[in-house]
């Protein structure tokens, strides 16, 4: 079981889908982490290349496979638009550590949308190395009393 915190470094997003007939996407992002959510601020006509520079924390208690980025399309009169969404698989960042910004596919209805980079950091909350917890010694075997 993983436990710890991750960090969401929210970078861009490029070559999007512009779900707006008229005028400039107004983009933003819904980070989801199991149960967790988060929203992104929401970039008014930046279009299909949004910048946000926004880092988000959560809490791992559970094993967690993946990291969904929902994009959407703020409007001010109808519902907001589905853009497209990206799923990170979350394995390679709790052997690495952390994983620098990266690229993502973002997918819609099985159609490439664009891209999201994102940069991800995990902090266990035990001194975790594999299966083996902070009570382990260096030999590999727990100390009996």
């Amino acid at each position: 079981m993983v436990e710890g915190t991750l960090e969401v470094l929210l970078v861009s997003a490029k070559g999007l889908d512009d779900a707006d007939f008229l005028g400039k996407m107004d983009p933003y992002a819904i980070l989801i982490c199991r149960t967790q959510e988060q929203k992104s601020n929401v970039k008014s006509g930046a279009g299909s290349d949004p910048e946000w520079n926004e880092s988000f924390k959560f809490t791992l208690s559970n094993d967690v496979e993946e990291l969904t980025i929902k994009l959407m399309d703020s409007d001010a009169v109808s519902a907001d638009d589905f853009v497209g969404e990206a799923k990170i698989p979350l394995e390679p960042l709790f052997t690495e550590g952390s994983i620098p910004s990266t690229a993502y596919n973002v997918v819609k209805d099985q159609e490439f949308r664009g891209e999201i980079r994102v940069a991800l950091t995990f902090t266990p909350t035990k001194n975790y190395v594999g299966e083996c917890y902070e009570e382990c010694n260096y030999g590999g075997w727990n100390e009996s009393s």
